[in-house]
């Protein structure tokens, strides 16, 4: 994430409280405001900015290469879990728009059955998998607060757009 945490160890309050004087207060303004990518990077949270950089700034290399890191450990677990997989989809911002970003992701994952197009993948085209391929691999554009909005409508019939 731009600026929260993933996985942490349960003890690192009870740690952080005991080793830095870290309140509660803070501890929550660490995990969700200076975690994730700007945490790493130090610099930003934004993915476009930090691949610009990566060359020249190590701390930037390092939170896209972890962040790739941890997205294909995610897709290993959960096709694990799955026993195998007939998609992948990468969707949301770094998703829709980080072609060198999915590419790093999907890079070693042939084993499962995902090999890019690569001149697709670089287009963001819909559809960026290989011809032939076992697992389909899509960008799928996604509109979050329009989901938000229908869930809130279906949850409350009161509620109208007039």
């Amino acid at each position: 994430m731009g600026t929260r945490s993933g996985d942490l160890d349960p003890g690192l309050t009870a740690y952080l409280s005991a080793t830095e004087n870290m309140t509660p207060k803070e501890f929550n303004k660490m995990v969700n405001s200076q975690s994730g990518l700007l945490g790493i990077s130090e610099t930003s949270s934004d993915m476009r900015a930090l691949i610009t950089r990566e060359a020249k700034d190590v701390r930037a290399a390092e939170a896209v290469e972890l962040f790739c890191y941890q997205a294909k450990k995610w897709i290993g677990s959960y096709a694990a879990a799955l026993g195998g997989l007939d998609t992948l989809v990468f969707a949301g911002g770094i998703g829709e728009n980080a072609p060198p970003v999915r590419e790093r992701i999907c890079e070693g994952l042939q084993f499962l059955g995902i090999k890019l197009d690569k001149a697709r993948n670089k287009k963001n085209a819909a559809m960026i998998s290989a011809n032939g391929g076992r697992v389909k691999v899509r960008v799928i554009r996604t509109d979050e607060e329009l989901m938000i909005a229908r869930s809130v409508l279906r949850s409350c019939p009161a509620v109208t757009t007039e």
